[in-house]
């Protein structure tokens, strides 16, 4: 592969060095962490901080990603809160699965026939369902008592953190439409419609106030309680559909678990309404090829089209009789034999693809992803949403929490009552031999599955480490064309673009840093007991490890 090894090393190096505020005390930290101990990876370092707090603590991976997913519905409030969306999955220290869909959902009486459409506000709130999922990891998983491993999410809340850069900007962009709802000018905005520059403080007492009232009393209080009754109260006097009868409803369910294999490896993801059929059915048409027969340009290709074919199964999968269609390899073959050579790749094909950054559809920075592991061998990975930047925009008066955006229009089209949305969510966990080699999931809309599998293809195909996988850059297929990544420091090199066009490619740079999802993982070498944490370079996260007696970074 000419070039790869130059460009992994140099980003390699890269995320070693680099360095970001993690704290209001200044301390610095790594997006590349190793130890013997356990691990934790996230797109905040703060939410990091909390996950290694509690496998310190004594916790386990589930403690760790409960507390990390909360700390991030905190301290990353424009991708994600309480009142989003999740989806988990678990492998436990006796080696089974369990997947947690806390998806948000249609309440029972939805009629979508005669529901007012909309980008925003009210009408876009569905049952959340994030705050669910997040407590039922803790019941079924934890070890810790819930105020433990809430307690750095509370303390981040009631004291402040400091904004990163990127979630200023964000905030900054989401103002127009959120100025229109008071609860949520008062939680972000300093009360009075003003940003918080890049480093300034946001404190958040409200949302303080509700996550302890959650702490003491769990998940009633949020769906049958007094927060269940404030939030129906204000969303019922606004136009939304949900009830506090559809709040009392509400359960997180259990996943169903998608399994594949690609060259010796096992794959395990969760089914719709998570995606994790369509990164196996991409990696099983990919396995149908030989990269170490052809050029970079000419893998990426092929690895765009297959993500292309995967991404039509999306709309008719749903049962287990679909799911099992989707991941056989049998179809993926035939699917194989459609992938046509790079010269081949009709004109139709090479339209740019069109950016869309505030509703997410394709480049959006939404979502966020965090991965957990124990020195036990459990291991957890966690997708958590609002949808687009902001979600909904709207905050209820002193709650202090962004609802996702679901209904209305964003997700909900063809959804009947009591539907959850479907997504590109997809944690993903890799296995070979019966041990875990690759925790991971990722960020970024429509760029969730092809950064996922990009990932998996670095470290199977061409054997990078995680960290210089994630320093890779990526190509997909979107609707009506290829894109190549050219972000600082991480993109195609303009030679590289050329051999890609070469091939009969009408390719699109596209330098805007997150384009091509955020990877947030962790790979374990079984050898050496080694967990190696990576976050992703193009962005703000950071990995480590508890510092315990077996080695930490």
């Amino acid at each position: 592969m000419r070039s790869r090894e130059l460009r992994a090393f140099f980003g390699v190096l890269f995320a070693l060095l680099v360095t970001l505020p993690a704290s209001m005390s200044g301390q610095s930290v790594r997006q590349v962490g190793r130890s013997q101990s356990g691990m934790v990876s996230a797109a905040h370092p703060l939410a990091t901080d909390a996950g290694v707090r509690m496998l310190e603590l004594g916790g386990n991976a589930a403690d760790a990603a409960v507390a990390a997913g909360f700390a991030i519905a905190v301290v990353e409030p424009t991708m994600n809160s309480i009142g989003g969306r999740n989806q988990i999955l678990v492998r436990t220290r006796d080696g089974d699965f369990h997947g947690i869909d806390g998806t948000t959902q249609a309440p029972w009486n939805y009629d979508e026939a005669t529901a007012p459409r909309a980008d925003y506000g009210y009408a876009v709130i569905g049952v959340p369902g994030a705050l669910a999922g997040l407590l039922k990891l803790h019941d079924e998983h934890g070890s810790l008592p819930l105020a433990t491993v809430m307690a750095p999410a509370i303390e981040y809340a009631q004291h402040g953190f400091r904004v990163l850069p990127a979630d200023a900007r964000r905030q900054a962009s989401g103002l127009s439409q959120a100025r229109e709802f008071p609860g949520t000018v008062a939680a972000y905005y300093k009360g009075n419609g003003t940003l918080h520059a890049a480093g300034e403080l946001l404190v958040q007492p409200a949302y303080a106030n509700t996550l302890r009232a959650i702490a003491a009393g769990g998940r009633d209080v949020f769906y049958v309680g007094a927060i269940a009754e404030k939030m129906a109260a204000d969303l019922s006097a606004h136009g939304s559909a949900v009830t506090l009868q559809a709040l009392n409803d509400y359960v997180a369910e259990n996943s169903r678990i998608v399994r594949g294999s690609y060259r010796g490896y096992d794959l395990i993801g969760t089914d719709v309404p998570a995606a994790g059929v369509l990164a196996i059915q991409a990696l099983h048409i990919m396995e149908n090829f030989e990269p170490s027969s052809m050029s970079e340009a000419e893998w990426f290709a092929i690895t765009g089209q297959a993500l292309r074919m995967a991404s039509g199964e999306l709309g008719v999968l749903g049962t287990d009789t679909a799911a099992a269609r989707a991941t056989s390899k049998a179809y993926a073959t035939q699917l194989a034999s459609e992938v046509l050579a790079p010269a081949q790749v009709p004109a139709e094909l090479h339209s740019p693809i069109p950016v869309n950054e505030d509703r997410g559809d394709l480049y959006g920075g939404h979502t966020t992803h965090l991965s957990t592991a124990d020195a036990d061998g459990m291991f957890v990975a966690l997708t958590q949403t609002l949808g687009p930047n902001m979600g909904s925009k709207v905050v209820t008066p002193d709650l202090g929490f962004l609802y996702a955006s679901t209904l209305g229009g964003y997700l909900s089209r063809g959804m009947g009552p009591g539907a959850r949305a479907r997504s590109n969510i997809c944690p993903f966990i890799v296995m070979k031999d019966g041990e875990v080699v690759l925790v991971l999931g990722a960020a970024g809309g429509g760029m969730i599955p092809p950064a996922v599998v990009h990932a998996i293809t670095r470290v199977i195909d061409f054997g990078m480490s995680l960290p210089e996988a994630l320093a890779e850059p990526r190509v997909a297929r979107g609707r009506g064309g290829f894109s190549a990544e050219t972000s600082p420091g991480i993109g195609w090199t303009p030679a590289q673009l050329n051999e890609m066009r070469a091939l009969g490619l009408e390719i699109n740079a596209t330098p805007r840093a997150g384009a091509f999802g955020r990877v947030h993982g962790i790979q374990y070498d079984a050898v050496t007991q080694t967990w190696t944490g990576a976050a992703d370079p193009d962005w703000e996260g950071s990995a480590r490890g508890p510092r315990t007696a077996r080695g930490g970074n």
